[in-house]
């Protein structure tokens, strides 16, 4: 419980940060409104295609009576729309990471900076920096696909579809959406993407207490615009935690040294984790 607090009390340490530094909220809004532009316009296509699709999908459910079969291809066609919202949900921020990289870098440097101690450089030039994220973008794109295909299939399990199963929607896009926020802090330190995962895996409550928040007020539209530019200054104040704030990430048997979250409205003295639990696969 303490780590999920204290990955919301980042996510807000992030927002205050960036609203302090007002000229960082506007420089960070043209990303993300491109980005909601060129989403818009696929929601808006799902949305008016979800049914002809579901139709296509099942003709073997043609000639069911009603009313069974406007209430099995309403459900699917929820199904649909729900995948799409949820892959909505976790590519929209790999995506406008790469569009506004070379700013939310220097936003990251900026939020290390006015914290004091090392500002870590990758010391890689801005193309290198673009093809790592990419790269590790779309591995982790498959990885949400494998786990969207399966929450897909287990939406139609009666009562745990419909309750449990979008709960662990919700937590799966909000560890992702973490680990996607704080690589921008991490490749910075050259921390690969399997010790990125490993790291957050560590401290998975603390992931989840940063990135659910998020996944629902991303549901928002226009929401997620304005809040990507303090959504990367709170993923680089967890960062700092988590690394040492020296650019040097924690073993994962070590022990913590601090607390979870910061202590508000000032951030956490940095510390460890401890041994993780079972991982996501």
């Amino acid at each position: 419980m303490r780590d999920l607090v204290g990955g919301f009390r980042y996510l807000l340490a992030g927002q205050g940060w960036v609203f302090r530094n007002g000229r960082w909220l506007g420089f960070g809004l043209l990303p993300g409104l491109v980005s909601l532009l060129l989403y818009a316009a696929a929601l808006t296509g799902l949305f008016y295609g979800a049914d002809d699709f579901t139709a296509w999908a099942t003709p073997f459910a043609s000639d069911w009576s009603s009313p069974w079969l406007g209430l099995f291809r309403g459900f699917l066609t929820a199904l649909v729309i729900s995948l799409g919202l949820f892959l909505t949900v976790i590519t929209f921020t790999a995506v406008t990471l790469l569009v506004g990289q070379p700013f939310y870098e220097s936003l990251s440097e900026q939020v290390d900076r006015s914290e004091g101690g090392e500002v870590p450089e990758s010391g890689r030039s801005l193309w290198e920096d673009l093809w790592i994220s990419a790269r590790d973008s779309l591995r982790l794109l498959v990885r949400v696909l494998l786990y969207g295909i399966l929450l897909f299939a287990l939406g139609f399990v009666p009562v745990v579809g419909q309750t449990v199963v979008p709960a662990i929607g919700f937590c799966v896009s909000g560890f992702f959406l973490t680990q996607e926020l704080t690589s921008v802090a991490l490749q910075r330190r050259r921390v690969d993407l399997d010790e990125q995962l490993a790291l957050l895996r560590g401290r998975r409550a603390l992931a989840l207490g940063f990135g659910v928040p998020l996944v629902l007020v991303f549901l928002i539209p226009l929401v997620a615009v304005f809040l990507m530019p303090g959504a990367v200054a709170g993923a680089t104040l967890m960062v700092r935690d988590l690394t040492g704030a020296d650019g040097s990430a924690d073993g994962p048997g070590e022990e913590p040294e601090g607390e979870a979250g910061p202590e508000w409205p000032a951030r956490a003295p940095a510390g460890g984790f401890g041994p993780p639990p079972p991982s996501f696969p």
